[in-house]
């Protein structure tokens, strides 16, 4: 096997990977760059792949076919924003521990979405969906050479959607005066409040779009990658969407970059197998290697990416 064949292998299956990591950590940024903590990535990743596996489900006995899972995703959006209110009112208004709060967001998600499973399906776990996302060639784009075969071919259509949030997502940060606010509040609330900036208001709209955000994450894990939805099925990808968003030091774009970067690791444990040099390793060994590249990736570098000043802060008007 040369190199050319061990990178259309590895690159397709990291970007697969990577995208429910990149929606999910785009979510955190803009929780966080509003000042509000969420712990609670996890459990509203856990809630939208509930949603996506359940409603991808409903879709097709519905008669939906292979719009379900689209439809699913859509769905899965606004039951992570309306979950994460959950998390909003106890941090901003009652201002309460933002990782206290985000801990016990992650609890009743998935003491909720096992207790729902049970009384919709009267199992321990959903039906597997039939109408799946699956991959694809990408027309035109797949033919390019050494480029289409890596990036365009057995692809999907959800990578793609995840990339391109994420620079959008950075415009809108960056580029756009609805951004200028939400950082002004993340670093410096009051300052933002003397200039006429509703605080409350707008750390609520960023706590909702990082519910979003993980919902669709969540959506999409269950949609394409597990197949269905169970107590297991979102084991541990919030958090990683968490660290990829501190590793990306609270950028859109650096947060991309590290979950691409987890999500290769993520990829090695499905396709290590066929790779020379990777089948004598131990599939346990490759199994956890994501979780421990991301204990790495933080206690070496959390200590030097620069948080928003007014982080885990509530903020009470007319108070300092």
């Amino acid at each position: 096997m040369d190199v050319m064949q061990i990178l259309q292998i590895v690159i397709p299956a990291a970007i697969f990977s990577a995208a429910p990591l990149i929606f999910t950590a785009l979510g955190g940024v803009f929780s966080e760059r509003s000042g509000v903590v969420n712990i609670g990535l996890e459990g509203l990743m856990l809630m939208g792949a509930f949603t996506g596996a359940v409603f991808t489900y409903l879709g097709e006995q519905w008669g939906m076919g292979a719009a379900s899972p689209w439809f699913s995703l859509i769905v899965a959006v606004i039951i992570g924003a309306l979950f994460s209110l959950i998390h909003a009112v106890a941090s901003i208004s009652l201002r309460a521990d933002q990782v206290v709060s985000g801990v016990a967001l992650n609890f009743l998600a998935a003491g909720l979405a096992i207790f729902l499973v049970k009384k919709i399906f009267d199992a321990g776990q959903t039906p597997i969906i039939q109408e799946r996302i699956y991959k694809t060639n990408v027309p035109f784009l797949s033919d390019i050479p050494f480029i289409g075969p890596l990036f365009f071919s057995n692809a999907y259509y959800t990578s793609y959607i995840a990339i391109a949030l994420a620079f959008l997502v950075w415009w809108v940060i960056y580029k756009t005066p609805f951004g200028l606010r939400l950082r002004s509040v993340g670093e410096h609330p009051m300052a933002a409040d003397t200039m006429g900036i509703n605080v409350t208001r707008m750390r609520y709209i960023a706590v909702m779009l990082s519910g979003g955000f993980a919902g669709l994450g969540g959506a999409v894990y269950a949609t394409s990658i597990a197949g269905n939805f169970s107590h297991a099925t979102i084991s541990g990808q919030g958090f990683m969407a968490l660290a990829a968003m501190i590793f990306g030091k609270w950028h859109p774009l650096g947060a991309m970059g590290a979950a691409l970067f987890f999500g290769l690791a993520q990829s090695l444990s499905i396709t290590g197998q066929q790779i020379p040099g990777l089948k004598e390793i131990p599939e346990v060994y490759l199994l956890i290697s994501p979780y421990v590249l991301t204990i790495l990736a933080l206690a070496g570098l959390v200590g030097r990416a620069e948080a928003p000043k007014a982080i885990g802060q509530p903020y009470e008007k007319g108070k300092r």
